[in-house]
């Protein structure tokens, strides 16, 4: 058997449930790259000990029904460095993409929890920097921070500053869940932009580019497709970690079906694409934290292109790709140089922290 027939297999034995093996001993930093080594911790750890229902989807928030209501529940942790970079920081970074991963699951963000891990020793200025962004993000959002907790670590057992929140919301009409042949694949806005900006504002880099954060809420500008364009949406997801091109493998994979990507219709800024150039990085693969990934309908292609374009956040928004038959459960990228070739999920961890 081939590797390329290996991969296929693999894939398809995901999308069906089957959970990888982890090899490894101990955690690394791959784990957390949200490619491949994190799907397989997510699945042979955290998966087989919690199981369920609502889990076993692993999507960006847990959809449930009580007393009636269809409500979206998510959490995340943010542990960025730097804690402030051009366009954001850490606190509206958590707001945001608290808001997001509540968004493109169908639901209208409500309410919102903020867990504090505080280093001892970090400035109390930084502290309320951090909380006046909180709150000025969650005020754009529309959403309150209803409830929260403080913890403090000793000097060096912490970055300074590590943020969790999670997130509540009212499911409206939730995404219709099944890509299907022929379906379009849409991204909201140029793609790469938050981790290229984290990457700079770390400083290792001798690079210098106008660049920042594409950080910012999702909910209402996929609250105007939703209504603009009813029905029409399969599934929707915001690229974060692993960027766009983990999104894509993990809607394959789901669906067993192929998605194919046309490389000179992604959105990517000139400055962005130069850092990535020199940096032998993928903007595929890079961190987005204001941009989602949309499936629609083949007959609401050129209407949900167009409702995402009438809001300022989506202004930018292209068409990508498609969504074929074959071969099951993977992604193809359609070369500017007439080529195709496989966009497999992340494989270690060669981007910093960045969320």
């Amino acid at each position: 058997m081939t590797i390329r027939e290996e991969q296929v297999l693999e894939r398809i034995a995901r999308a069906r449930g089957r959970r990888a093996r982890l090899r490894e001993d101990a955690v690394t930093l791959a784990h957390g790259s949200g490619g491949k080594a994190t799907r397989t911790l997510v699945e042979a750890v955290f998966q087989e000990a919690f199981g369920n229902p609502l889990l076993d989807r692993l999507d960006d928030s847990a959809r449930f029904a009580v007393n009636g209501a269809d409500l979206a529940f998510t959490t995340d942790s943010y542990v960025v460095s730097p804690l402030f970079f051009p366009g954001g920081d850490i606190g509206d970074l958590a707001v945001n993409g608290t808001v997001n991963d509540l968004a493109v699951s169908g639901a209208t963000p409500l309410h919102l929890s903020a867990g504090f891990i505080l280093e001892e020793g970090f400035p109390i200025s930084s502290l309320r920097r951090i909380t006046e962004s909180m709150r000025a993000a969650a005020e754009a959002a529309g959403v309150d921070i209803a409830t929260g907790d403080t913890k403090v670590v000793q000097r060096g057992k912490a970055d300074g500053c590590y943020i969790n929140t999670s997130g509540v919301g009212v499911v409206g009409a939730p995404p219709a869940g099944e890509l299907r042949p022929g379906d379009a694949v849409l991204v909201t806005g140029p793609i790469g932009e938050h981790g290229v900006t984290i990457m700079l504002a770390r400083g290792e880099l001798d690079l210098e580019a106008d660049l920042a954060s594409d950080t910012a809420p999702l909910n209402c500008l996929l609250a105007d497709l939703a209504s603009r364009c009813p029905g029409a949406v399969r599934r929707m997801r915001d690229a974060t970690r692993g960027g766009v091109a983990t999104v894509l493998n993990e809607l394959a994979a789901d669906a067993g079906l192929a998605v194919v990507v046309d490389e000179a219709a992604v959105p990517v800024r000139p400055a962005v694409r130069g850092a990535c150039e020199l940096l032998g990085i993928d903007p595929l693969y890079v961190a987005c934290e204001g941009r989602a990934v949309v499936v629609v309908s083949p007959e609401a292609t050129d209407a949900a292109l167009a409702a995402l374009r009438a809001h300022p956040l989506g202004a930018d928004a292209e068409v990508i790709g498609r969504v074929h038959d074959d071969p099951p459960a993977t992604v193809l990228l359609k070369t500017a140089f007439g080529g195709t070739r496989i966009v497999d999920l992340l494989v270690g961890d060669p981007l910093p922290r960045i969320c």
